[in-house]
């Protein structure tokens, strides 16, 4: 069974700041999984933290955010 994730839970596994990941999810570099019904909060699993460490490792080869953009939407037409 997958782990289920809050924001700010992700953000403390990952060391990405809640920030970040709401840009990220913005930008449509990640999903969330869904939305809890009583209030309304974003959650994830175990593969939007694999998603973020790609992203984080990604950005420190130093590749800007448009590219892993694109190489992210490729994946996702796969």
């Amino acid at each position: 069974m997958e782990n289920i994730y809050l924001v700010k839970d992700l953000s403390c596994i990952t060391g990405v700041s809640v920030y970040t990941i709401k840009y990220y999810l913005k930008l449509g570099l990640i999903k969330e999984v869904g939305r809890t019904s009583q209030l309304n909060y974003r959650y994830f699993d175990d593969s939007i933290v694999k998603q973020l460490a790609k992203i984080r490792k990604r950005r420190k080869e130093g590749l800007p955010i448009a590219k892993i953009q694109n190489e992210i939407m490729q994946e996702y037409r796969k």
